[in-house]
């Protein structure tokens, strides 16, 4: 396989956790299989599968799609051995044509029983990748980096990173980090409503489970928000900082914003109330395909 270019991604991509084939239904599945074929259509460059997907689930949205760039956002290295990964992935790419990237991340210790030395493990799991028969190369794969050492790692071994429930501040100290020539693709969490209210019961509903995982608080600490920010499924300030809440040109503006500052492609997650973020909320996708047309 040959490395994509950053130009493949597209500026704005599409980030959702219910692209899950191999946990519903015939009924489900086609629903998936449409709306990703649908986001393909609207221009999308990029569908990342959120969730800890599966290589299956990969294979679902490949097979669905022709020309759109496929992504794991993130496979959890402890759910999947490298070995068996890389036979599936040479399985798709008849499929793919060198499109789909491998997502990878160490997961958090509260979710994980076997959670040790995550870098390490890291480390362990990319030489098995590289060693592999056929091997899933550096060029087709990024990895879940919040921390320097992860960041790092990711600017050596892979396209680059993909870091979830970040701030501007923090994607300008991972542009920093990774140094001008890797990829840096976060994830900004949107909510399409004009009762800002509401949409930031919307976005704490989401919230509320990630504060309880170190990995991302501590990450929160080290940008200078303080345990005050955490209760409550998260204050204001840190609500402003992490999501874009409104209308469409409001995501428009933060989308810019995470762009400006060092990222060469956003990853769009999309709530609604009641859902969160396990619809396919293909209204606001048509929505924001509208406002980002010609960047995606």
């Amino acid at each position: 396989m040959t490395s994509l270019t950053h130009g493949a991604w597209g500026r704005v991509g599409i980030w959702s956790g219910a692209l899950h084939a191999s946990r519903t239904d015939d009924a489900g599945r086609a629903a998936i299989e449409e709306a990703v074929a649908e986001l393909e259509e609207l221009g999308y460059g990029t569908v990342w599968i959120g969730g800890s997907p599966t290589p299956d689930d990969a294979a679902a949205v490949v097979a669905a799609t022709r020309t759109v760039t496929v992504a794991t956002g993130i496979l959890s290295i402890w759910d999947h051995t490298a070995k068996d990964v890389a036979a599936r992935i040479a399985a798709l790419e008849a499929s793919a044509r060198g499109r789909f990237v491998l997502g990878l991340g160490v997961s958090h210790g509260p979710m994980v029983p076997q959670y040790a030395k995550p870098y390490s493990a890291m480390v362990a799991y990319l030489d098995a990748l590289d060693a592999a028969t056929p091997p899933v190369a550096g060029g087709h794969r990024v990895l879940a980096a919040l921390g320097p050492k992860m960041l790092k790692l990711a600017a050596g071994r892979s396209l680059g990173a993909h870091p979830y429930l970040v701030t501007t501040e923090h994607t300008a100290e991972a542009r920093e980090a990774l140094g001008p020539g890797a990829l840096l693709a976060p994830e900004l969490t949107v909510v399409l409503d004009h009762d800002l209210d509401r949409a930031r019961t919307t976005a704490r509903n989401m919230l509320d489970m990630y504060l309880r995982l170190p990995n991302y608080t501590d990450n929160l600490l080290r940008l200078g928000f303080t345990d005050s920010d955490f209760g409550g499924g998260g204050s204001v300030r840190l609500l402003d900082a992490l999501f874009a809440l409104g209308d469409t040109e409001r995501v428009r503006t933060r989308t810019r914003e995470y762009l400006d500052a060092g990222a060469d492609h956003v990853a769009l997650q999309v709530l609604t109330a009641g859902e969160g973020g396990a619809g396919l909320p293909r209204a606001q996708w048509r929505e924001l395909a509208e406002v980002f047309a010609g960047e995606l």
